[in-house]
């Protein structure tokens, strides 16, 4: 049966792209097939072939099925800014409903296993009414929620869950991403996490030398959402 995943995040940088890729590998080695869609980016270069976002070009490249750039992020924009205002400098609206529609075509495909990424933290604004949580509701699929593990992070965590629970939606499972090597006690923070977020803890990321799918993979289990 086909699975299909929303990676939100408790902020922007706190590891939704490396996570993202990471359950596309981990996935594939239990022989699915996968797909990953980030539908919305700013934050891209100009290339002869157009725009393209370095968070979505990794998606395309642990895909395992082909896909045309246009079909991970179909919309992209330049600046390195909130979207909402990347898309309005560029005489553009965004609409939950158009982006939601993107990813139902990308859903088509009938791969094994999908993951669509969103754009910072849960509620990021799309326009003067709408914000990217509103994109999950429309789609209504389970999420997972990456924790930068930093000062702070318990309770932006708690935040995030009340928030998507709010929504009606289903968090499958959340990652611990260690963003911040120097965190001052880590091991109590991921304990108060523990105790706090009664939804699946699906792995522990270490701060990684490099940001690599494949070592972040390692520290997954992703059987629950199997």
């Amino acid at each position: 049966m086909a699975k299909t995943y929303v990676v939100a995040g408790t902020d922007t940088d706190v590891g939704k792209t490396l996570i993202s890729a990471a359950l596309l590998v981990a996935a594939h080695r239990r022989g699915m097939s996968t797909q990953g869609m980030k539908p919305l980016a700013s934050g891209s270069a100009e290339t002869g072939q157009g725009l393209r976002n370095a968070d979505a070009l990794l998606l395309q490249a642990h895909s395992s099925i082909a896909l045309e750039y246009d079909e991970v992020n179909p919309l992209v924009f330049a600046p390195a800014i909130a979207p909402h205002i990347a898309a309005r400098q560029s005489g553009q609206r965004l609409d939950a409903a158009r982006i939601a529609g993107f990813c139902r075509g990308a859903l088509l495909k009938k791969t094994d296993f999908t993951v669509i990424e969103g754009v910072g933290g849960w509620r990021v604004p799309l326009n003067e009414r709408e914000t990217f949580a509103d994109v999950v509701h429309a789609l209504d699929v389970p999420v997972i929620l990456v924790v930068g593990m930093r000062l702070g992070c318990v309770s932006h965590a708690l935040l995030t869950v009340e928030a998507i629970q709010r929504d009606g939606l289903t968090i499958a499972g959340w990652v611990a991403n260690r963003i911040d090597a120097g965190m001052s006690c880590f091991d109590e923070n991921l304990a108060t996490l523990q105790g706090w977020l009664d939804v699946p803890l699906l792995g522990v990321v270490p701060r990684l030398s490099e940001a690599s799918p494949s070592l972040a993979a390692d520290c997954l289990d992703v059987e629950v959402l199997l």
